[in-house]
């Protein structure tokens, strides 16, 4: 009933943000008869071309909502099932090592594709190939080694992964002009936080009365919505790159985007790490089910939700790469705490770390679309996620090693340490934000 009511609340805003103009009489003479001559029929196509605009948007969203809950739903059964196989931590660490490695070869090749190709057609092969992908998965299981499959499909899958949110976050600056950057990208990353939480909610479950190929099954169907609601966005100009005319203007990295691609990757990497020590924290340390690490990731992704429009006051308050520094820090603290916590207390701080983290990740992308053109706007999506992904594979890297000779708490405890060290380094050496003015 709240889902429903905040998603209600925030169409009604797009609606209200998008048509203001259409009510708003223009006086372009002195007359009365040529007001109503020459600007009725400008208004009323005005008015038809926002319409079309809003409902492109729409159907953005609904397909960026039924792909959350695909993808999301995949991370959290393939963790766990290898967790409860008794594979352990290792296991986990390099299955996400696997999908780190891939996407740090796919975000370049997916942020060149995005600036040459049509975005939408670009998500919809990618959305397909998952649908199959999954399914396929799903069929393998019942023979193959489960491990293995599972490590397989991750190489896949991360890169279909890649090309999708490349191409449909380099989207948002078009689709959604009607609105500020900030309230955009919030309200896209609103319904995909509120689609991981669909998966987190209900994937524990199917998981603990049925099999791993069932589970799969449910989940293709996510990917199948996500294609036939893409299909019903509205191709407009907008979408349609300039490389396709010749080569797009040149992607310049200066120390503005070498700094945001540092805040990136320890945002990143620690929204991955809960992904993969999250099984094992509550498997090992914590002695609990499959529904209490469905609890896990719902309070993860509640609290993403609740990131997702904090930026929209924030934004107003204080100037976003000072917000930056703030959420590192209380990350840092949060990961630290969890070391002497149980279950109950552990959730509170796991979606205290799922708001952290979805705030900051927006304010990342807000920066980001208000600093590069939106012609090369894949490519930067591209370098900024391979920087978050190297980091990432380090430590991904060292949890395989060491995974199941350290408590899932030490683990935390010890990448709270690494983001302390790199919060000072960045206040430290702060680069003077130049461009930090979107709002």
């Amino acid at each position: 009933m709240v889902r429903s009511l905040l998603f209600r609340g925030f169409f009604e805003k797009i609606a209200i943000s998008s048509c203001w103009r259409c009510r708003e009489p223009r006086h372009h003479g002195s007359s009365a008869d040529n007001v109503s001559k020459t600007t009725a029929p400008d208004a009323e196509l005005g008015c038809q071309s926002v319409r079309q605009h809003r409902q492109s948007f729409n159907w953005f969203l609904a397909g960026t909502f039924a792909s959350a809950i695909g993808r999301n739903g995949y991370h959290i059964a393939c963790a766990w099932i290898l967790v409860a196989e008794g594979f352990g931590s290792a296991a986990v660490a390099v299955f996400f090592a696997i999908i780190s490695v891939t996407e740090l070869v796919a975000s370049p090749v997916a942020g060149w594709m995005s600036d040459r190709w049509d975005r939408r057609l670009l998500y919809v092969i990618a959305d397909c190939l998952r649908f199959v992908a999954i399914l396929t998965l799903g069929a393998i299981l019942i023979e193959a080694d489960l491990r293995w499959a599972i490590w397989l499909s991750a190489a896949i899958f991360a890169t279909c992964d890649r090309i999708a949110l490349t191409a449909s976050q380099s989207m948002i600056p078009g689709i959604a002009a009607h609105l500020s950057l900030s309230t955009g990208n919030s309200i896209v990353f609103f319904l995909m936080q509120a689609g991981s939480l669909v998966a987190a909610a209900f994937i524990g479950v199917i998981l603990h009365f049925s099999t791993p190929t069932y589970t799969f099954t449910v989940l293709s169907m996510a990917f199948a919505l996500s294609v036939g609601c893409m299909l019903a966005v509205r191709q407009e100009r907008a979408f349609q790159q300039a490389g396709a005319l010749g080569p797009g203007p040149k992607l310049v990295i200066d120390a503005n985007l070498l700094q945001l691609g540092a805040i990136y990757a320890l945002l990143y990497t620690g929204g991955v790490l809960v992904s993969v020590i999250g099984p094992s924290f509550v498997f090992d340390e914590l002695a609990g089910t499959a529904i209490e690490f469905g609890q896990l990731e719902s309070a993860w992704s509640a609290g993403s939700i609740i990131g997702a429009l904090l930026l929209i006051p924030l934004v107003r308050a204080a100037r976003i790469s000072a917000l930056q520094i703030v959420i590192l820090g209380m990350t840092a603290s949060s990961f630290a705490i969890l070391k002497v916590l149980d279950l109950p207390w552990s959730l509170l701080i796991f979606a205290v770390l799922g708001i952290l983290y979805n705030l900051g990740r927006v304010a990342v992308e807000v920066m980001l679309q208000s600093w590069v053109p939106v012609a090369s706007l894949g490519r930067a999506k591209g370098a900024l996620h391979s920087t978050g992904v190297l980091l990432g594979v380090v430590l991904f890297g060292f949890v395989a090693v060491a995974g199941d000779e350290m408590q899932p708490s030490s683990i935390f405890f010890a990448y709270s340490v690494v983001l302390a060290a790199g919060t000072l380094a960045l206040t430290i050496w702060r680069v003077p934000a130049t461009r930090d003015s979107a709002r």
